[in-house]
């Protein structure tokens, strides 16, 4: 039906008859003349509509926004006092000889300006596909997956699909359960991730792995989290976790080279240690220069409990977080708005120090804390942070988890506000993470997921000291986003059992939930190791949108629902019954 994309007309195309397909963007009626911006995921051109041409003149003056119009004429330069420098075709115009109305649209119910709440542009997602904008993200997502695919390919990886109806099994968040007809009170679960699928995949012999690939996870949403999401899952047999960071880092910069045209360099390497001793956070924001620094061996017998019980406590961590020249910038007000916001992160408040000398003790600071310090204490703090006059120092006092991530979240802040944070890309990895975490209830509890294997395989010495463990898992981060994780795994039999017992796992839960996978171990399982990248966050990131459901197609909204299709929506009594299913009343 058409010749060619609207988008992709030159002057290439000057006296070329062309066929084109697409929606009317604008129609502008200047009296003699009718021009329309026509529009299809290309972009648009313009269509010019001569009253010579008396019967299609006539039937573009009918034309409204979003009509869907084939025009057959002949391309043409414009006046170099029209040509349009906004428009990839704006040196060229098109002269309509033909007119058809393919469709006719009704009043758009979304608004030209924008001025459309997300809902809204859920619900007809459909038209809100059609902003150039959008269409531009979702091919460059293509772009994305096409070239994944093809470095892939190329480096020896076998694109493997795996069951999307599964067995539960815990991974961190709820499992979407999806009720069975023919087994009776038995249900599939959706996986939140192929994980244990690509280790059986290295099981048996295919030792490069991949798969772009959906997940599904039933937990509380927000801007980079979906009910659903996309995974580039990769699995390696008898490769180091060096060598599996080697080939994905060298995936992610000849990404960026080819669709950026940026060059990332060599990503530095940081211990998770440092990260949240530096940075508050295991996915810092290195264009942020602002550091954490602890403060707490200073703060020890001070008679200002705020600081002194969480110096003297070893869960307990005192930091302070020098804001350099920005004292007079920050008032009282900006304080007590920071004060509200890290107490979102569990914070109890927010002291604060504002420099207007060094060396003169308290003299030398304004801070409602002060009277509580001595000289001595306020110059050792001023001369560790290497504060100078014109700074200001807000300090966080609390558990150690708690201070990370509120200074954390508010050094983020911070650097955005008052334009600290650079502009560009910083990469990293980071190492090195801790194999457990303790539980509220002491319990032990897997950083990132049972299989992960400790950097020390010696099942005795991680059962004699399993909290000084570290794992051999590693995070590949940029600006401030995880981009994807991953480990070495476990493919020693007698290593699993005991990582399964420190979780609590008995061998009875574990021969019931993971049997299948325990079976396998026995029958010489491969060393290896993976990494997975979060397809959605990747895309936005590389296109600047502020959300991942900007680079989805059809995303959910934050309750997990979708406006357009009016889902999840509710079973007939006849489906329940096969299902053996009944709904209780609130």
């Amino acid at each position: 039906m058409r010749s060619h994309y609207c988008g992709s007309l030159t002057a290439l195309q000057v006296d070329t008859e062309v066929t084109l397909c697409g929606w009317v963007n604008r129609r502008r009626d200047l009296g003699g003349l009718i021009f329309l911006d026509l529009r299809d995921r290309e972009g648009l051109v313009q269509v010019v509509c001569d009253p010579d041409e008396k019967a299609l003149f006539e039937l573009a003056y009918t034309l409204r926004n979003e009509f869907c119009i084939q025009v057959k004429g002949k391309v043409r330069a414009r006046p170099a006092s029209q040509v349009n420098a906004d428009m990839a075709t704006g040196e060229v115009e098109v002269y309509a000889r033909e007119l058809v109305i393919l469709s006719k649209a009704a009043p758009v119910p979304l608004d030209s300006n924008q001025n459309n709440s997300e809902e809204q542009r859920l619900k007809y997602r459909y038209l809100d596909l059609r902003r150039p904008v959008m269409t531009e993200r979702l091919k460059f997502r293509a772009k994305v997956t096409s070239f994944v695919r093809n470095f892939m390919d190329s480096h020896g990886f076998l694109d493997v699909e795996t069951p999307m109806l599964t067995r539960a099994t815990p991974e961190g968040a709820r499992d979407y359960l999806v009720p069975s007809r023919t087994h009776k009170g038995k249900f599939f679960a959706l996986p939140q991730s192929p994980q244990l699928f690509k280790q059986l995949l290295m099981m048996s012999g295919l030792d490069r792995y991949y798969q772009i690939v959906k997940c599904f996870r039933d937990e509380d949403l927000r801007a980079d989290r979906q009910p659903e999401f996309t995974q580039i899952d990769i699995e390696t047999s008898f490769m180091t976790a060096d060598q599996v960071m080697a080939v994905t880092e060298q995936m992610i910069r000849e990404l960026f080279q080819q669709q950026l045209q940026v060059d990332l360099g060599d990503f530095p390497r940081m211990t998770y240690a440092d990260a949240m001793r530096l940075y508050g956070s295991d996915k810092p924001d290195l264009r942020n220069p602002m550091q954490l620094v602890d403060v707490a061996d200073l703060l020890k017998e001070v008679e200002f409990k705020v600081f002194s019980g969480p110096a003297n406590d070893a869960k307990g961590r005192v930091v302070a977080l020098k804001v350099p020249g920005k004292a007079e910038a920050i008032s009282r007000k900006d304080i007590d708005g920071y004060t509200e916001f890290v107490g979102i992160y569990g914070a109890r408040g927010l002291a604060w120090m504002k420099v207007k000398a060094v060396g003169q003790g308290i003299e030398g600071v304004q801070s409602p804390v002060a009277k509580f310090l001595s000289d001595d204490i306020v110059n050792d703090i001023l001369s560790r942070t290497e504060a100078a006059a014109g700074d200001i120092l807000f300090f966080g006092a609390d558990r150690y988890s708690v201070v990370c991530e509120a200074m954390g979240a508010l050094r983020l802040k911070l650097g955005e506000q008052h334009g600290l944070t650079e502009q560009g890309w910083k990469p990293l990895w980071v190492v090195d993470f801790p194999m457990f975490e303790q539980g509220d209830d002491g319990q032990l509890m897997a950083i990132h997921h049972p299989f992960t294997s400790p950097v020390n395989p010696d099942p005795a010495a991680l059962q004699q000291a399993p909290e000084q463990a570290l794992s051999n898992a590693y995070d590949m981060v940029l600006n401030g986003t995880e981009l994807g994780g991953g480990s070495v795994r476990i493919h020693d039999p007698v290593m699993q059992a005991t990582v399964f017992r420190l979780l609590g796992i008995s061998d009875d839960e574990a021969a019931e939930k993971f049997g299948f996978l325990l079976e396998a171990l026995k029958y010489g399982t491969p060393p290896h190791a993976g990494l997975a990248f979060g397809l959605d966050r990747l895309v936005m990131l590389m296109t600047g949108a502020s959300s991942i459901r900007d680079v989805m197609a059809f995303p959910k909204t934050t309750t997990a629902a979708c406006p357009l299709t009016d889902a999840p929506g509710l079973a007939n009594q006849a489906q329940l019954a096969e299902l053996m299913i009944e709904l209780k009343k609130e």
